[in-house]
């Protein structure tokens, strides 16, 4: 059984409604939309920030608003592909940690039961 796929409606609905959950699992396309989503909202606003200091301050608010679902949403999605969580500060291995944790995140989801729950079908 493959996991379930959603859209970017859908996963961002589920990034803010997960916002401080650490637990369970997150899928690729869950995880990859978000990030999609984030980047233009703050590629968007860093070029509205350039032409209007009030934009700086909502982008500096939009930044620390999605701190925590954003590492949480990590977290699950590393748990999807049967890692642990703390499998997230290899990114603070000099140069490398960053591109090991791409691949990890770039991983298929398990398609069993891991000591993380069960896939998302």
């Amino acid at each position: 059984m493959s996991p379930k796929n959603v859209d970017i409606k859908e996963a961002v609905q589920l990034f803010f409604k997960n916002y401080t959950n650490f637990n369970g699992r997150s899928t690729r396309s869950e995880f990859w939309w978000v990030m999609l989503a984030s980047f233009i909202v703050g590629f968007v606003l860093g070029i509205l920030s350039a032409l209007t200091p009030i934009f700086t301050v909502i982008a500096v608010i939009f930044c620390i608003a999605i701190i925590v679902p954003s590492i949480a949403v990590e977290i699950r999605r590393l748990h999807d592909t049967g890692k642990s969580g703390w499998f997230i500060l290899i990114c603070l291995v000099p140069m490398v940690g960053s591109l090991i944790l791409l691949y990890f995140l770039a991983q298929p989801s398990d398609p069993n039961s891991n000591q993380y729950g069960d896939p998302a079908v």
